[in-house]
């Protein structure tokens, strides 16, 4: 899918349409132009960016890679912008990304991206009811969509608190393996979102530091607010991920304490039971010549030595405070 939206600078006139749009740009220098493609022919994208916009090859290809970390590249007279957004379905920290390229110019916008995107289409209804890319330029609605991209991932992380509290009451009411699992999958997702996030974090430092093609020193002053919201979503999903992995430690040890408890109780009915073992297993071999078994309360002292024994350890263990 190729959409575009031409304005008109010097009438302030709106214009939505196809790559038909282009040749009237190219045509009009008082005019801006946003091209959105969205999971285009790969040939046919390839020839539209080289031809009409003169994009780099390398550029193109970094753009159109399956797999490629955020980054910022500066090129002749334009700037390449890679970030990572939120998926359609994405509604928690079970997310799925996609790839979004920027190709900055001082008059044009190009946004790239293989699936739909709900941040991208939702500027540009804004921008056809209030014309923003006219009040932007091509530069500032980068900066725009960047930061409306990052936004997405805000609602996710600040979700976290409740659900970890919810599993920290859990794993001291109704502890199970469920809860553990769930840690290590919060774990895994929080871990990977802080790359993302840190990728970014550098990408939009590098952006700050220095001039850029395409981004105006007008549009220059909005970077540091994507900035400290880069901040913020890095600090945050560090600090979430150190929070996951803490409940994880503590599931093991109340786990590990729980068996200790097993396990000494197992121990010591194991201990009550041994010299008991052991007597009745000494009077019940088959000798002939057993002195005990020819007087005639010799099964009833043994019981009540028997019983002597277990009061004694039963005693002797709750001295210990191990019962």
């Amino acid at each position: 899918m190729i959409r575009a939206i031409l304005v008109n600078q010097e009438n302030q006139t709106q214009t939505e349409g196809g790559v038909e749009l282009i040749d009237i740009w190219r045509k009009t220098p008082g005019s801006l132009i946003w091209i959105d493609l969205c999971n285009e022919e790969i040939e046919y994208e390839t020839s539209l960016l080289k031809e009409k916009f003169s994009v780099a090859r390398h550029a193109i290809d970094d753009a159109q890679r399956e797999r490629h970390p955020p980054k910022i590249r500066k090129l002749s007279n334009q700037t390449f912008l890679l970030l990572k957004g939120l998926s359609a379905g994405t509604v928690d920290t079970h997310f799925s990304t996609i790839q979004i390229s920027f190709f900055i110019g001082e008059r044009f916008l190009i946004t790239r991206r293989k699936e739909t995107s709900v941040t991208i289409d939702k500027i540009w209804a804004k921008t056809m009811k209030r014309n923003l890319l006219g009040t932007k330029s091509t530069g500032g609605m980068a900066i725009y969509i960047a930061r409306s991209l990052m936004e997405r991932f805000l609602p996710i992380l600040l979700d976290l608190e409740s659900q970890f509290d919810e599993i920290e009451d859990a794993m001291l009411s109704q502890p199970d393996d469920l809860l553990l699992q769930q840690l290590v999958e919060y774990k895994s997702n929080l871990k990977k979102l802080r790359r993302i996030m840190g990728y970014h974090h550098q990408v939009v430092k590098e952006l700050n530091m220095s001039s850029w093609p395409g981004i105006s020193e007008n549009d220059q002053q909005e970077i540091p607010f994507l900035y400290e919201k880069l901040e913020r979503l890095y600090s945050l999903s560090s600090f979430y991920y150190e929070q996951a992995a803490d409940l994880q430690d503590g599931y093991i040890s109340l786990a590990s304490h729980r068996l200790n408890q097993i396990v000494r109780v197992l121990t010591i009915i194991t201990v009550i039971f041994v010299p008991l073992s052991f007597l009745a297993g000494l009077y019940g071999m088959n000798f002939v010549n057993i002195p005990e078994l020819q007087f005639k309360y010799a099964y009833f002292f043994l019981l009540a030595v028997m019983a002597i024994v277990v009061i004694a350890l039963i005693f002797f263990f709750k001295r210990k405070r191990w019962l």
